[in-house]
Formats: structure tokens, C-alpha cells, sequence
């Protein structure tokens, strides 16, 4: 179904020089992303640097991207702390989301009824479809494939899931078992394509910011039954996987970096995310060379 898009763009969040929030900016970016290939935007996640922002500035930023574009906009209203999320969950849901993603409360590491109550607790603070985002190298904590059935069959507005587990295996147990709206989107842009073989919808990408027209077209190749040509598109968005994360460049100091370059001024990350190695600037260009933008530029 795809009810959010095919593609979605996990948005950085643009500051200042002064690391303030950026609004104009923000609300540039969205529309270059929309006239780039993603279909929606996720503001507000873990690569709109949520983790730094005030819930004030949330609801601002989500205000922002609503009024910039006509694609849905779905509200990263995630916290660890119940009464937190669910207040977030209130206020994007009234600044015009069009759905919500719940991030899995990250370092106090409830138990899985913990879990189940929290989402069922933000769940019933909107009436928007709810995205449970999973993404236990960061929480601390796997949301069980019980406890997601769980919510799936139990709460109406629990519509799908961002996966970002790691576990293709255990994400078509869930797809199997799930109702048959329930939207799995890819949560980690290397494992799309594996994931979409097994019955998801789509991808809420990083690397999307500049390869969204690729990512398009692969999910477009695979529905149509053309396995080669996904094949292909993905194996050429490789250096772009490489690029977007890791131990000295954590996400999302790659894709900030890739926007500043292909010239949208996102400026740099807030603290702890502040420190950028030598050469990510021109890692940047490398990997833009070998992209449809790259190509056209």
C-alpha cells in the first residue's frame, strides 16, 4: 500500500552557524528533496538529530516542512519517557503531521510489556497511522516480533513499522503474520532491497537525500518484476551505503556534509555530532560523481 510513499527521506535537520534551528532552510530542503525523488519526509528522526532538539523546536521544524510541501510528513515524536512522547505525539499530530514515527524508548530498556504499553500509549494519543520505529543497535532493546504482532492486530492506528533490526529473517515472520496493511518500511538503506523481497513497501532512507531518483527506480525495477535491473541499481548505490555512516562519520554528519557540498546549507551538526574527519568533504564529491545528480551536474 504505501500509504506515506515508496521513498521517504529521513530529513537532517539544517542549523545556523550559530546552531540554531534554520527553518528557511528546512524548509528548502524539503522541496529539493521532493523534486528529487522521495515521495514523503520524516522529520525530526535520528537523522534529523532529535536526540538535540527541544520538543519546541519539533513541533517548529514539523510546521515548517508541513507548509513547505505537499507530500505527507511524517513526525519523529519519539522518547524514552511515555508521558514525553505522548505529549510530543499531541502537539506534531496538531501542527499537521500525516503520521507519526515512535522510536523504541532507548537506554532505560523496558521489558517488551513495557514496550507494548508505551506504543499503545502514544498510539492513543493521535488519530494519525503510527510507525513503530525499530532500531536496537541504538535503543538497546529489539522490539520482539510477538510484541509487534501484538500491537499490529491490537491497535488500529499501529500501521507499520520502520525496520532498522538487521534481521530479514525475522522480518518476514512478522509480514507473514502481520494483518495484510501492515506497511514494513526499510530502515536501513543497505538491507532495502533484501527487505523488499519479502514484502515491504519501501524505504525511509539517509542516502535518499541524494540518490532518491535511484531508489525510485529500484523499487520500481523489483515491482515489475525485474530483479536484474534492482539488482543493478543497488549494487550501484553501494559507495553511497559506505558513505553514509560510520565509526569516525557517524549519521548524519555524511548526509550534512552531501547536502552542504551539492549546495543546500544545512550547516553542521550539534554537539556530540560537532567533529567531522579530514576528508568528508571530498568523500562527498566522490560518491556524488557516481549518482544520476553527479552525472547531471
Amino acid at each position: 500500500m504505501a500509504r506515506f510513499g515508496k521513498v521517504l527521506t529521513a530529513m537532517v535537520t539544517p542549523f545556523r552557524e550559530d546552531g540554531s534551528l534554520d527553518l528557511d532552510t528546512a524548509a528548502l530542503l524539503a522541496r529539493w528533496l521532493t523534486d528529487n525523488g522521495s515521495d514523503g519526509l520524516v522529520v525530526a528522526g535520528t537523522t534529523g538529530e532529535a536526540p538535540t532538539l527541544t520538543h519546541d523546536e519539533q513541533i517548529d521544524l514539523i510546521c515548517a516542512v508541513v507548509s513547505a510541501v505537499d507530500v505527507p510528513v511524517v513526525a519523529g515524536a519519539g522518547s524514552n519517557d511515555t508521558a514525553a512522547a505522548v505529549e510530543l505525539t499531541e502537539r506534531a499530530t496538531e501542527a499537521g503531521a500525516k503520521g507519526i514515527l515512535s522510536v523504541a524508548p532507548y537506554y532505560n530498556r523496558p521489558s517488551q510489556a513495557g514496550m507494548a504499553k508505551h506504543f499503545s500509549a502514544v498510539a492513543g494519543a493521535t488519530d494519525l497511522p503510527v510507525l513503530i520505529y525499530d532500531i536496537p543497535v541504538r535503543t538497546g532493546r529489539k522490539v520482539d516480533t510477538a510484541t509487534l504482532l501484538e500491537l499490529a492486530h491490537g491497535v488500529a492506528n499501529m500501521i507499520g513499522i520502520k525496520d532498522a533490526a538487521g534481521d530479514p529473517a525475522e522480518t518476514a515472520k512478522l509480514i507473514t503474520q502481520a494483518p495484510d496493511d501492515f506497511e514494513v518500511y526499510s530502515g536501513d538503506d543497505s538491507l532495502t532491497l533484501p527487505l523488499l523481497a519479502i514484502g515491504a513497501v519501501g524505504v525511509i532512507g539517509v542516502a535518499t537525500h541524494w540518490t532518491g531518483a535511484e531508489h525510485a527506480d529500484m523499487i520500481a525495477a523489483f515491482e515489475k518484476g525485474d530483479v536484474a535491473a534492482a539488482r543493478q541499481i543497488n549494487a550501484n548505490l553501494q559507495p553511497s551505503f559506505d558513505y553514509e555512516t560510520g565509526l569516525t562519520a557517524p549519521n548524519p554528519i555524511p548526509a550534512k556534509a552531501m547536502m552542504r557540498h551539492i549546495g543546500i546549507p544545512v550547516g553542521h551538526c550539534r554537539p556530540p555530532l560537532d567533529v567531522e574527519p579530514d576528508g568528508l568533504a571530498e568523500a562527498a564529491a566522490a560518491v556524488l560523481a557516481g549518482t544520476r545528480l553527479g552525472t547531471n551536474s
